[in-house]
């Protein structure tokens, strides 16, 4: 449940305050929020974890998105549609995994992505009604797309470079913990794939395919002051 829109106003808390809040140890801030997964050994005993965590929510008073799998339980705390989080996301975080830790649930960051697909367009043009209308999506800020109820990949739009006019290209953009975007970068070049431009930004890399597909794995959001 979204509980507050892009424009109301939020006392922001940056990434480095929320892993610097005792408890957050398992969670890795990615695009749009605060997430980590819980590995479980069947689907009832995620259900019943589902259950710990909107007790949790209840006492905090802040809502998740939760996705459910026998598999494991991905959690996602946020403030603000644009992903912003606030002291109650930290709360919730540290409830959450108090009561995963006493279910005896194990956290595993490396499961953890976020995938999005960048909309290169060509100066002054707007595709986003289009992609909007295809993908049933909502607007965010003056870039993005999203799925209203955050499950499909965002879409972010940018301004192609250089200007080819008729020529829109794509590429997919991959959130992953700080922790984990070195070595996917490094498995990636390992099957045939090369680094485009070395570190772009603290634990973030373009990396392409043999043939040429475009990948930035990006860990610099869980690094954000």
């Amino acid at each position: 449940m979204v509980e507050s829109t892009e424009s109301m106003p939020i006392t922001q808390l940056f990434p480095q305050e929320f892993h610097e809040t005792p408890g957050t140890e398992d969670w890795r801030v990615l695009f749009w929020g605060a997430h980590v997964f819980y590995r479980t050994e069947s689907f009832a005993q995620a259900a019943a974890f589902v259950a710990d965590i909107a007790q949790a929510a209840a006492e905090v008073g802040h809502d998740p998105d939760v996705d459910v799998r026998p598999e494991g339980v991905v959690v996602r705390t946020f403030s603000r549609i644009d992903g912003a989080l606030s002291r109650k996301d930290a709360d919730l975080a540290v409830a959450v995994s108090a009561a995963a830790h006493a279910r005896g649930l194990t956290a595993d960051p490396t499961m953890l992505k976020v995938v999005g697909i960048a909309v290169a367009q060509d100066a002054g043009a707007d595709m986003r009604p289009f992609f909007e209308s295809v993908f049933g999506y909502v607007r965010v800020g003056d870039e993005d797309l999203i799925d209203p109820l955050r499950r499909g990949p965002h879409l972010w739009f940018h301004e192609l470079t250089p200007a080819k006019p008729g020529r829109g290209r794509t590429h997919i953009d991959l959130s992953v913990p700080a922790d984990v975007a070195e070595d996917r970068m490094h498995a990636a070049l390992a099957h045939g794939g090369r680094d485009v431009n070395g570190e772009i930004m603290p634990k973030t890399w373009t990396v392409a395919s043999p043939e040429n597909h475009g990948v930035d794995i990006a860990g610099w959001a869980d690094l954000e002051a």
